[in-house]
């Protein structure tokens, strides 16, 4: 299939730049998967669309400060440190600016000295491993230096922190959200959980490599990052007792929908697809001819133009479908992308 297949035209101004005060009330779009049929709603009505038994499979993953700002010891020269993954205790792999700046053996100062680091070597694409100096306990101080790493389309720069998080989540790894998650509050996952749907989470540390553009002209050449994902026994028996009891597994986003689906396998047993608990990374790439296995239902916000996201979204519903809800969504006024309005396919 072709880049092109999943472009569309997106003026900049539909590209939200903020986050809704009330996380609920943005727009739901409800498309049907199999007919392309619209209804317009509010995002509380999602609730509508699930069912006694069913089960909503949330990522609660959470999001670093992974953006730090420095200077180079003596030099007074201001640089951008960016987390990107944990080695170990002390030591980063880190996307760096400028890069010519940075060598090996560089010192970085953060702060008033709270914090610094040193280049210890040069990998992959350029990215750099950095060895932390600190006293005390590192994500409190990368609480306190640290920016949020909002995607490179939001130019205002977000004063609360804990808009761009979800409300449920738990471990600390991404470095970004989860985004379809955001609308979502307590007081709705009260209800939902009243309703006797239940609630499974699953762990995938969202990378980088979430906005890494498509640069393969044939999709299918296109190299998936990797990303890490955890399920927990108690998750996948909520899964696959919905499952093996013809329930519906609704995934809120793409990430919580690639983990479930990277961890399916058949059970001759059953003769149904069930989920392992496992730890593991993950390059999974859906796209359209992908055969879903466990996911009936998605949650989601409207992606990027030639991005994976809505590849993914194209397999599960229809390349074809997607596209008119996309123009459909433009003509209603809809918000784009993380900080957006949502959608959910039936």
């Amino acid at each position: 299939m072709k880049l092109s297949d999943f472009n569309y035209d997106l003026p900049k101004e539909y590209i939200a730049q903020s986050p809704l005060d009330k996380r609920d009330e943005s727009k739901l779009m409800v498309i049907d998967k199999t007919n392309g049929n619209i209804e317009h709603k509010k995002f509380y009505d999602v609730i509508n669309y699930m069912d006694e038994g069913d089960v909503l499979v949330l990522n609660n993953t959470k999001v670093i400060p992974a953006r730090l700002i420095g200077n180079i010891i003596n030099k007074n020269s201001s640089v951008e440190v960016f987390l990107v993954r944990r080695i170990d205790e002390k030591k980063w792999e880190c996307l760096v600016k400028p890069g010519k700046k940075l060598k090996v053996g560089v010192e970085v100062v953060f702060g008033n000295g709270e914090l610094s680091c040193k280049i210890v070597d040069i990998i992959e694409d350029g990215n750099r491993v950095v060895e932390f100096k600190y006293e005390g306990i590192f994500e409190e101080i990368l609480d306190k230096l640290g920016e949020m790493p909002l995607p490179p389309y939001i130019k205002e720069k977000l004063t609360d922190k804990n808009k761009y998080q979800t409300v449920y989540a738990k471990y600390d790894g991404s470095v970004a959200a989860p985004t379809a998650g955001l609308h979502f509050t307590k007081e709705l996952l009260e209800k939902i959980k009243e309703k006797k749907i239940k609630i499974a989470n699953v762990t995938l540390h969202v990378s980088l490599g979430t906005f890494r553009p498509v640069k393969v002209d044939i999709i299918e050449e296109h190299e998936m990052h990797k990303e890490h994902i955890i399920l927990k026994k108690e998750d996948s028996d909520l899964i696959n007792d919905a499952i093996k009891n013809k329930k519906n597994i609704i995934c809120v986003g793409t990430t919580s929908l690639r983990s479930v689906e990277s961890l399916a396998y058949f059970d001759d047993s059953i003769n149904l697809y069930q989920v392992k608990n496992k730890e593991m990374d993950t390059d999974i790439f859906i796209y359209p001819g992908y055969k879903f296995k466990i996911v009936n239902k998605l949650i989601t916000n409207f992606h990027l133009p030639c991005s994976t996201l809505i590849m993914l979204v194209s397999a599960f519903a229809g390349r074809e479908n997607v596209l008119n809800a996309y123009e459909v969504a433009k003509k209603n006024n809809y918000r784009f992308f993380s900080f957006g309005d949502a959608c959910i396919f039936v």
